[in-house]
């Protein structure tokens, strides 16, 4: 029996798109409005940026294969779903995207169904859901899957590594992944493994001290914070020594006491600075002064195990009680929108309220930071309104794993 030419467009329009041949499989379905195509041609639009496009087709493509389809529909829903990863959309099809996880597995299409769970674990990664992703991850497993999909696997296992501060592991993956990517041949795939790779290799954060400021690679704070250093912590907001920890990001005054205390260690930091950077005053008073030894009592209190804050003739001075090195690790980058910056330089295109949910701030405050940050050259918005996205208006020369949303667990 000879075969459906219209078949045979449309498995060629498929293993064009598979191959990374945008224009080619549009030029095979760009006139046709049966369901297939009209699914082709909505990957093939989410290829080339045009996401709300994409998302017309790919809605239409759902409705038009019916009840009786629900494979191909089914399909449809996790192609959407990759549209609203790329958009960075918080409204996620999260209960249909299960459904048609489930779907596909019961079918038999393993690969869209690993697929789908990919795309769950890369947005649990981007708001900042370690635990989450790795467990979304874990459901795919470590199986053969299509070389586009493990390179994808490997880049998630990455991306949870770097969050976790874990350089051997994010590197062992990157490798595996740029291995999976030149399988499959897809440039932009490939691109973004090696962008991952550049990010191992760029400024994470820095150690800051009297002395001075150093910078420091990813591999060169996960040494850091293994070893039995006293750490301020100001890319996470916390206190840590060798496994425990004291998180400080509710409470700013006492983290700003311990940070101007751990720039100023091993000499003591003055009273009037103390006040100065902890309630922004610099003419203080009798009350101001009270104030300042009320919040000291209070941080004197959490460090007690670990360290001890002593008064001094000018000011008051941290000694950790082991006679280890106090350090301050601080944000590659200064400013007070560095969280934002860093999501920015993660790539793709952001909405102020896809940035607020990962950032777990309010959505004003974030548009007030990209405000900022446009009008300092560093960010740049796209579109108008509701449509409005925002991108870093020139490519990253740090690293961004420390200063994105995630609960650092210890090696």
């Amino acid at each position: 029996m000879a075969r459906d030419p219209q078949d045979a467009q449309i498995a060629a329009a498929a293993r064009a798109l598979a191959a990374g041949d945008v224009l080619q499989a549009l030029n095979r379905v760009a006139l046709r409005r049966d369901a297939p195509a009209l699914a082709l041609r909505g990957i093939a639009m989410a290829r080339l940026g045009e996401l709300d496009r994409a998302r017309e087709l790919l809605r239409e493509a759902g409705r038009a294969f019916g009840a009786r389809a629900a494979v191909a529909r089914a399909r449809c829903v996790v192609a959407e779903a990759e549209v609203a990863l790329a958009a960075r959309e918080t409204a996620w099809p999260g209960s249909a995207l299960e459904a048609a996880c489930a779907e596909l597995a019961a079918a038999g299409d393993h690969a869209n169904a690993a697929h789908a769970r990919l795309l769950q674990a890369r947005r649990l990664l981007w708001l900042g859901r370690l635990d989450e992703a790795g467990g979304m991850l874990a459901r795919v497993g470590s199986g053969r899957l299509p070389a586009a999909l493990a390179a994808v696997r490997e880049l998630t296992r990455a991306g949870i590594a770097m969050r976790q501060v874990r350089a051997r592991l994010a590197r062992e993956a990157l490798r595996r992944a740029a291995r999976e990517a030149r399988r499959a041949g897809i440039p932009p795939l490939r691109s973004e493994v090696g962008e991952a790779l550049l990010a191992l290799r760029r400024p994470a954060a820095r150690q800051v001290g009297p002395a001075g400021a150093r910078l420091l690679r990813l591999a060169q704070v996960e040494t850091l914070l293994a070893s039995e250093a006293f750490i301020v912590d100001a890319c996470r907001h916390a206190v840590r020594q060798a496994g425990w920890e004291a998180p400080l990001a509710r409470r700013p005054v006492l983290f700003t006491l311990a940070r101007a205390l751990g720039e100023a260690w091993p000499a003591d930091a003055p009273r009037q600075a103390l006040i100065a950077a902890a309630f922004r005053m610099r003419r203080p008073d009798e009350t101001l002064r009270a104030r300042l030894r009320v919040e000291l009592g209070r941080l004197r209190a959490l460090l007690r195990p670990h360290a001890e804050i002593r008064a001094t003739a000018a000011g008051y001075a941290l000694a950790p009680r082991r006679g280890v090195p106090v350090v301050v690790l601080a944000p590659p980058v200064d400013g007070r929108h560095a969280a934002v910056q860093a999501c920015l330089a993660e790539g793709g295109p952001w909405s102020s309220s896809a940035l607020a949910q990962a950032l777990g701030a309010s959505q004003r405050s974030v548009q007030r930071a990209l405000e900022a940050l446009a009008r300092q050259g560093r960010a740049q918005p796209l579109g108008r309104g509701r449509a409005r996205r925002w991108l870093p208006a020139a490519g990253p020369v740090f690293a961004t794993s420390l200063l994105l949303p995630a609960a650092l667990q210890d090696a």
